[in-house]
């Protein structure tokens, strides 16, 4: 028996971490009114114009989607007032939501963020716990507010880093975590016996927007840290180096303990299976690899296009 209503419930987002919590709100007891999603862009080499993968989970499900290029208008507003809703469910949606839009849903909007919060707020939370080399994270389930991810929590979850995944493998674990816990939260809010606890913002930690630049691979690191970068800008924007002119794009990699007393960025070996770079501490296996505009490939294969010599010195520009 239903103990607790059914809410009406407009949701946003945008990238595919958000949809598997739009197909368990879909499959939930409550109603999805609206979705709400970044405009259509050009993507790929050819710049098509592109939905994003929560649109074209909204029309696959008959669902109203609303695309504004801007939250802060007026028309936006009335839009999303008119659909009545009692509770807005935020997962990766991509804009600041304005206060007057957070109080539009009688109940508040409720966020899905991929981190332990108070711990890595902001836009890029799991790429940056696995490039910092942390251990574990989790799913937060909070009340948004004005400031950024400093809402009250209702409902968090940890779960176990690996030493070798990355951010893509990583993330659509936690999205399909947070998708249920986002409804038990939402039949809690329902019920009127969800609880909220406060953060403490003392303890708060921040992880900004990823860049290019992010990607730019400093060999006098561990072969640890450069392996969690690798790990962590998988899939985009990628760890990057360079070979005389060429631009590589590393994949995977695997970091070693053993000390070779060469510059770090050095070749150590590079035949075979083999291709070991000498770092600040330690040896990095590079595993795959891709030269830029051509797909990424297996060491084997790669060695094979592109030989390096022993020696070799990789550079960052």
């Amino acid at each position: 028996m239903v103990d607790a209503p059914t809410l009406r419930v407009v949701f946003f987002g945008t990238p595919s971490f958000a949809v598997p919590t739009l197909q368990a709100l879909l499959a939930s007891r409550h109603t999805v009114v609206a979705v709400v999603t970044q405009p259509d862009r050009p993507r790929g080499r050819g710049q098509k114009l592109t939905a994003s993968p929560v649109k074209d989970a909204a029309r696959a499900a008959g669902l109203p989607v609303l695309q504004p290029e801007s939250v802060k208008t007026a028309e936006f507003v009335g839009q999303l007032a008119d659909a009545t809703p009692d509770v807005g469910v935020v997962a990766a949606y991509g804009q600041i939501l304005t206060e007057k839009l957070l109080s539009t849903p009688r109940l508040g909007m409720i966020n899905v963020h991929a981190s332990l919060l108070p711990r890595y707020r902001g836009a890029a939370p799991v790429h940056r716990a696995i490039i910092d080399g942390e251990t574990t994270t989790g799913i937060t389930i909070m009340r948004m507010v004005r400031a950024l991810d400093a809402g009250p929590m209702m409902a968090a979850t940890r779960v176990p880093i690996g030493i070798d995944q990355t951010s893509v493998e990583l993330e659509e674990s936690l999205a399909h975590l947070g998708a249920g816990l986002l409804v038990r939260a939402l039949d809690d809010v329902a019920a009127g016996r969800g609880q909220e606890i406060p953060q403490e913002n003392a303890a708060a930690t921040y992880a900004p927007r990823l860049t290019k630049d992010d990607g730019r691979v400093d060999w006098t690191q561990s072969a640890l840290r450069v392996h969690n970068l690798i790990r962590g800008l998988h899939p985009w924007p990628h760890a990057v180096t360079f070979a005389g002119s060429d631009r590589l794009i590393l994949h995977r990699s695997r970091p070693s303990t053993g000390t070779s007393g060469k510059t770090p960025g050095t070749v150590l070996a590079a035949s075979g299976e083999a291709l070991s770079i000498a770092t600040g501490d330690g040896t990095l296996d590079l595993l795959e690899i891709q030269v830029e505009g051509k797909r990424p490939m297996r060491v084997r294969e790669f060695l094979a296009g592109r030989p390096l010599a022993v020696g070799t010195l990789l550079h960052q520009a």
